[in-house]
């Protein structure tokens, strides 16, 4: 799969992480990344925040390697952007390429999310 770096911040050498181009993230694989909860959780607070957020200022309630993996899966699919910013790792949602490939997607996941919250009490 072509990957892309030129749409985020320069990493130091060696600290450049693949990201899907715009054209060839799959819906498939988005829809994979959003139907689980804890990633789920991390676009919320991605999409409510102005701007990258570090994965740790993201609450999970798993271990750090599983924290690891779901941002993994998020990234790979395309639905967000890392770079590293010293030792932090920054997290951006791609909601230009997404709503772009995908139009509407994006927020109507989001406010499904929100009414079952809302819903469910969480």
């Amino acid at each position: 799969m072509p990957t892309q770096t030129s749409s985020t911040p320069e990493s130091p050498a060696g600290r450049a992480l693949d990201h899907p181009e715009r054209a060839a993230i799959r819906l498939e694989d988005v829809l994979h990344a959003l139907s689980d909860p804890m990633r789920l959780r991390v676009v919320r607070a991605l999409d409510a925040g102005a701007d990258a957020l570090a994965c740790s200022e993201i609450e999970l309630p798993v271990s750090k390697s599983t924290c690891t993996h779901h941002y993994r899966v998020l990234r790979e699919s395309g639905v967000v952007s890392q770079i590293y910013r010293g030792t932090a790792k920054l997290n951006a949602l791609r909601r230009e390429d997404l709503d772009e490939l995908f139009p509407g997607l994006l927020d109507a996941v989001l406010l499904a999310a929100a009414r079952q919250s809302d819903r469910l009490g969480h």
